[in-house]
């Protein structure tokens, strides 16, 4: 593995200067000469299977007449409103504030759109003359490579495209390091009544897993800043959740989907442990309200007569994430790592899951093991590519240039 420690020094007189780079926990981040900095503006972009995610950095310390122009013309339409058509949206609760990137300080905003309304986003970006303003964009997902074309032939706009997992690992340290509130879980999953947030100090992290839930779902080893390998995954992710609540309710949204799952019972459409048992498996310590088998009530014509669409979305919601859960408990205990981190937009607007993951991790473990959760669920692979874009472009490494290892820079 190529270390980015390694050392190089300058002559100034007869003195030898150190320019090895500063490492922050164990992490390079992202410091770039001033004034080979890129030029204004500044985009990271992760184009997901369900959603797609760009950030943008807005200096607070214009340079030049030039570059004060372009800040104040993305100012007027993109940081100024919280919404962008009928699906964009800005999170302006995770905006941070006094970031420090390239030598420069300024604020993080986050914006996410529907990737099936890619088009109309690039629309928008022509119409609102981004092309005459950014030359380039890095850009990570699937999506990179989907509508590379359109984004060359609409508003002639390069994506720099870099890999997902390790955009991911590298703008979730970034993230983690610059917000102290970021990290966090429930102090007590089994009992609503007690259950609330905490946040958890997360300055010595090593090793950890870290599940990312987008429309699959991918788990990855992190045993250091530059040393992680990816160690299972599942299809059935956020985009399974939706794609069968779109279809067992008709609802056509993921928040629709989710508004649904607040107001049901998955009780009414899951077999559980009492149904079996008349009660508690005493013998494996299984309590009776324990899912034994999701949808196991549907084969029966009576009980499928009485669910409600809002059964059935709190039902997949719930299967779903009780099968992210068991991989994830599954994993932790084979690499035998203790801190398990949850990420991904399927998590946005979504405590039931949340709760749902931390009760198992808490259960299955018997209270050793804590499910952990980050407010910016799932911007880190777009603030990665924002960090890329500080690199020259002699030391950037493309998608074709990663081994199969996944390993940060």
């Amino acid at each position: 593995m190529e270390s980015v420690t390694n050392q190089s020094s300058r002559k100034s007189g007869d003195e030898t200067v150190s320019t090895s780079p500063v490492l922050v926990n164990g992490f390079t981040p992202p410091i770039a000469v001033s004034g080979d900095n890129p030029s204004m503006p500044w985009f990271g972009m992760d184009i997901g299977g369900t959603l797609a995610k760009l950030v943008y950095f807005e200096p607070c310390d214009d340079h030049g007449r030039d570059e004060a122009e372009t800040v104040t013309n993305i100012r007027k339409y993109l940081t100024r409103n919280a919404a962008y058509g009928k699906t964009g949206h800005r999170d302006v609760h995770l905006q941070m504030d006094q970031v420090c990137i390239g030598g420069r300080h300024g604020s993080l905003h986050f914006i996410r759109f529907p990737t099936t309304e890619m088009s109309e986003f690039v629309t928008l970006a022509k119409r609102k003359g981004l092309a005459q303003m950014a030359h380039t964009i890095c850009a990570t997902g699937g999506g990179a490579y989907k509508y590379e074309a359109e984004f060359q032939k609409e508003v002639n706009l390069v994506l720099h495209k870099f890999d997902e997992l390790d955009s991911l690992i590298r703008g979730l340290q970034f993230i983690e390091e610059n917000n102290d509130q970021e990290v966090f879980y429930y102090s007590n999953p089994r009992d609503p009544a007690t259950n609330s947030k905490v946040v958890y100090d997360f300055s010595d992290p090593y090793p950890f897993l870290v599940v990312n839930i987008g429309s699959g779902v991918s788990i990855l080893a992190v045993h250091g800043p530059e040393n992680y390998s990816r160690v299972s995954g599942s299809s059935l992710g956020g985009g399974t959740f939706l794609g069968l609540c779109c279809l067992l309710t008709g609802c056509s949204t993921y928040e629709e989907a989710i508004e649904l799952a607040e107001k049901g019972d998955s009780h009414r459409v899951d077999k559980l442990v009492k149904d079996i048992y008349g009660g508690d498996y005493e013998r494996f310590e299984l309590p009776g309200d324990l899912v034994a088998s999701s949808f196991g009530n549907m084969h029966c014509v009576d009980r499928r007569a009485n669910v409600t669409k809002e059964d059935l979305a709190r039902a997949t919601l719930v299967t779903i994430t009780n099968n992210i859960g068991s991989i994830a408990r599954m994993c932790a205990k084979n690499e035998g790592i203790e801190r398990v981190v949850f990420v991904g937009n399927f998590l946005r607007i979504n405590p039931i899951s949340m709760e749902l993951l931390a009760y198992a991790m808490d259960f299955w473990s018997a209270g050793h093991q804590k499910a952990l959760f980050l407010e910016h669920e799932g911007y880190f692979g777009a603030v990665g590519c924002l960090l890329e874009l500080m690199k020259p472009p002699s030391i950037r490494k493309s998608r074709s240039q990663i081994s199969h290892t996944h390993q940060c820079y």
